[in-house]
């Protein structure tokens, strides 16, 4: 098996209708660099640039299977209001870390009622087809300590 490479990449990505939701080419902003097979960045995106070097542009969409899953109904759920405690304004489009069985997780609020508060635990690209447009900026061999650590130093 080949060493792994960082990979640098200028990206803008967009949703279906077109909006771009996200890049790298904007004022102030460097490319992104990961670690190949170490689980960086969504796997649609990386299984596409496997073979990619230098200067290679690409454009691809990333299935929800691919990217960021399936939206999962049972992810979105009233909450107590009180759950929120020390919180005097809760809006829709909030986010909050809540802390789970599985850990801290990032919620979003997407209603706000008298008693509840509705969270959705989705990651807010679930069931989202992305399109990634990429230019690969650079290739090296990643070094024995990234490959350790596994992410880019």
């Amino acid at each position: 098996m080949a060493q792994p490479r960082v990979v640098t990449i200028h990206y803008t990505l967009t949703n279906d209708q077109g909006e771009e939701l996200d890049s790298s080419r904007v004022e102030g902003r460097e490319p992104l660099s990961y670690l190949e097979g170490a689980q960086n960045i969504i796997g649609g995106l990386e299984s596409a640039l496997t073979e990619k070097d230098s200067g290679d542009q690409v454009k691809v969409s990333v299935a929800p299977a691919e990217g960021y899953g399936e939206k999962n109904d049972e992810l979105i759920q009233p909450v107590p209001r009180s759950a929120f405690e020390g919180v005097d304004t809760i809006e829709p489009g909030m986010q909050f870390q809540a802390q789970t069985p599985g850990g801290p997780q990032i919620v979003r609020v997407v209603e706000v009622n008298d008693e509840t508060v509705t969270i959705d635990a989705n990651h807010p690209l679930a069931g989202e087809t992305l399109h990634f447009d990429v230019e690969v900026v650079e290739t090296r061999p990643a070094t024995d300590e990234e490959q350790e650590h596994g992410h880019v130093h």
